[in-house]
């Protein structure tokens, strides 16, 4: 599986959207003769099935949106501290009292100490705190960038009275350019805890690098009181090892280490785990949890869909927020021998350059997902005289469209969500992935990052 686990046993674990989003498991189409104009999803509609998402609200899709409060017991400071500019770059969430953690983490062989520290820190399933230094992802710098990291650690715990493992670290922008710790240490000795934030939009707008809008989620647990809230950053350098992605859920919940791992994980593989940007790998991944039991016991099985509607919305909003995109890409794979060989053909599909480029520019060339599948060259068992091949709903291979049929996919195209629709008849598994269109605008951020 993509992305790293770091738990004690070390088993690998596998633009914003609306105020209110609703968020699920992409709908089952079947084929459909002919062409109409309902054959096609409406611009930036929603078709879901099996997972009611009703009770998840996504944050606002600009810096002044509303405020969405952490759940009981939590709370954040944020500041610049001047890495790099002069927007917010250092981010605490604390918990007042003990919590359980979990963390998944980059499997890159480049992974920084934020990761390989943090990995530490989640082990014993004991987590007071969450720290985001953005704007500088400490990796490669030798032993100095493992004595920073430590630092940081250290001068977090000692302001917020916990031990320094009970803190995660996680950092994120340039590599190989060491903290500037004459500043984080002057900042670090001011620190006064309590901290009177309790906004989640304001930490998830101190990780944002090349962000446009800040990335929140969150959830009421079955009948409540108990909350789930989740915030991510992330736009590039971005497939699941998981990406240049922090995400930290918190939750009020009660729940033992050993319930909320395995629930984290398969929360992570069904979200985070289905989403490529650009195919590369980040050294930083970071994917953390904490909970600190204030609301009291809960339904398991409530909070697995509280968490996992959470982490689907955030994967969403970042696809739509990838680096220079213009729209999201929702890519299903259904009628396949199994899941693996779902997610692959899906995961070639999304990644394609070809398909990336087709979908920004609104052409309706189905034959570039003909090739993205055909490039699974192992899955000896896929046919292309069994393949099927849609756009939103409406059939493209083998059933052909004609000129006005095409010209209806061309304006479908155009909208802000692109759903690409495969049945493989090899079997009855399946999955969805999401990514994005690839515009100039990602060469132009990336080819500036470091001037």
């Amino acid at each position: 599986m993509p992305l790293g686990a770091a738990f004690d046993d070390n088993v690998r674990a596998g633009a914003g959207e609306p105020s209110t989003a609703t968020v699920g498991v992409a709908a089952r189409i079947r084929p459909v003769p002919g062409v109409a104009t309902s054959d096609f999803s409406p611009r930036g509609s929603e078709r879901t099935t099996d997972v009611s998402a009703s009770n998840v609200t996504a944050g606002n899709a600009n810096a002044n949106g509303a405020m969405t409060p952490l759940p009981q017991g939590f709370s954040v400071h944020v500041a610049n501290m001047g890495v790099k500019d002069e927007t917010d770059d250092f981010v605490i969430i604390a918990s007042d009292g003990p919590a359980v953690g979990a963390g998944v983490f980059t499997q890159s062989r480049f992974a920084g100490p934020s990761v390989n520290l943090s990995r530490r820190s989640v082990a014993d399933g004991n987590v007071r705190a969450f720290v985001v230094v953005s704007k500088n992802a400490n990796v490669a710098n030798g032993r100095v960038g493992v004595e920073n990291a430590d630092e940081v650690l250290r001068g977090v715990a000692t302001a917020i009275g916990c031990n320094p493992y009970e803190v995660v670290l996680a950092s994120t922008g340039v590599i190989g350019r060491p903290y500037p710790m004459d500043r984080i240490r002057a900042h670090l000795t001011g620190l006064r805890y309590p901290f009177d934030g309790t906004d989640a939009r304001r930490a998830a707008i101190g990780m944002m690098t090349t962000d446009t809008v800040p990335k929140i989620a969150s959830a009421v647990v079955g009948e409540g009181p108990a909350r789930v809230v989740g915030i991510a950053k992330g736009v590039g350098m971005m497939e699941p090892d998981m990406a240049t992605l922090i995400t930290l859920f918190c939750t009020d919940a009660r729940l033992s280490p050993g319930e909320l791992r395995p629930i984290f994980k398969t929360a992570m593989d069904k979200s985070f785990n289905c989403l490529s940007v650009d195919t590369d790998t980040s050294t930083s991944d970071t994917a953390a949890i904490m909970a600190n039991g204030r609301a009291g016991f809960v339904e398991r099985t409530e909070f697995a869909t509280a968490l996992e509607q959470v982490a689907l919305s955030l994967t969403k909003q970042i696809a739509r927020d990838g680096e220079g995109a213009t729209k999201m890409i929702e890519v299903t794979v259904d009628r396949s021998r199994d899941d693996e060989q779902a997610k692959r053909v899906a995961k070639s599909i999304v990644n394609s350059p070809l398909v990336k480029t087709a979908v920004h520019g609104a052409d309706p060339n189905w034959g570039r997902v003909a090739m993205a599948i055909g490039k699974c060259q192992t899955d000896t068992d896929i046919s292309p005289d069994r393949v099927v091949i849609r756009f939103g709903s409406q059939e493209v291979y083998p059933t052909p469209l004609d000129e006005s049929g095409l010209a209806l996919l061309e304006q479908y195209m155009r909208g802000a969500d692109v759903r690409i629709h495969v049945s493989l008849m090899t079997g009855n598994s399946s999955s969805t992935v999401y990514g994005c269109d690839l515009s100039d605008g990602y060469v132009r951020i990336n080819a500036d990052y470091t001037t």
